[in-house]
């Protein structure tokens, strides 16, 4: 890929930069951030670490939107971050002001570019995004369910004792409290994981899952957490820039998978160079089903309010 611009040079923009730069995903790195300086310092400093971690590619910062020009994919993390017992739908209708300037500024600048959303509440946004824009659906997705998988695994292997490289975990739904983690399609080396936990322990598991973020966000008090997002888009971005065409849990617009439509949310989709290129329907069970549609009314009562902003 040539050109990847990151709008939003905060903690979570900055370390997906370093994941980005340090592995070469591109030979144009730019950050922008409104904040004078900040993309800029944030740029520089990552860029000096070059001859340490072996990359190539020039990573500039700047406030001026016109720098994504020619992006060809532009990750959106910019947005006020929740505080201590905010849920991400309280930030929404802030975020919302602010990433829809962001917009505005990619079909300007960036026509042709992927918007992948970071900010939250992510599957508001990515809608929101969608609809702004015009653009087809597999340009415009958002992270949160690689994330919120890899956390899973985290905690099945904290638990189990076994190796987390072993472990797959898929969660569908909304990034939040509604988030449906699907213990039948997560394994330890293709064996379900209820064949090595006890379900009081698999329930303890996802209720810590749906609580991954605020768990993080209360021992630091003055932080969310940004490591393991920046890992989770930069693992988004391997299986574009590398056409990988990974299955990977990501917000996409629904055109009737799911008997859902103009909704987005979380659900298993084919990455690769083009974007999402294909959505993944599993076949649920009934307790499955009432847990997706749950979260899927929760994400269309967000986006009806939408019609206030």
């Amino acid at each position: 890929m040539n050109k990847i611009s990151i709008v939003g040079a905060g903690r979570v923009g900055e370390s997906t930069a370093q994941f980005l730069a340090s592995r070469d995903m591109c030979r144009e790195l730019v950050l922008i951030d409104v904040r004078e300086g900040a993309a800029e310092g944030a740029a520089l400093d990552i860029q000096e670490d070059a001859p340490l971690f072996r990359f190539d590619c020039k990573v500039t910062g700047s406030s001026k939107p016109e720098m994504m020009a020619d992006s060809d994919l532009i990750i959106i993390t910019a947005g006020i971050p929740r505080k201590p017992g905010m849920s991400r739908s309280d930030v929404l209708e802030t975020n919302v002001k602010i990433t829809d300037q962001i917009v505005n500024h990619a079909m300007q600048y960036a026509a042709d570019a992927m918007l992948l959303f970071v900010s939250n509440p992510v599957d508001i946004l990515t809608y929101r995004a969608w609809k702004t824009s015009g653009w087809p659906r597999n340009r415009v997705f958002g992270q949160a369910g690689v994330l919120d998988a890899t956390r899973m695994a985290s905690f099945i292997a904290m638990e189990s004792g076994y190796s987390s490289l072993d472990i797959d975990a898929m969660v569908l739904g909304g990034h939040g409290d509604s988030m449906v983690p699907m213990m039948r399609y997560t394994t330890i080396s293709g064996i379900p994981v209820a064949n090595f936990l006890p379900e009081k322990t698999i329930a303890e598991i996802v209720e810590r899952t749906r609580n991954g973020g605020a768990e993080i966000l209360a021992l630091r008090q003055n932080s969310s957490a940004y490591d393991a997002p920046a890992a989770a888009v930069a693992t988004m971005v391997d299986a574009i820039v590398h056409n990988r065409k990974r299955i990977l849990p990501s917000v996409a617009i629904l055109n009737n998978e799911y008997d859902c439509d103009d909704i987005a949310i979380g659900v298993p989709t084919v990455l690769g160079k083009h974007g999402v290129e294909k959505i993944i329907e599993l076949e649920l069970n009934d307790a499955e089903r009432q847990e997706f549609y749950r979260s899927v009314e929760m994400v269309k009562k967000d986006i009806a309010s939408l019609t206030a902003l």
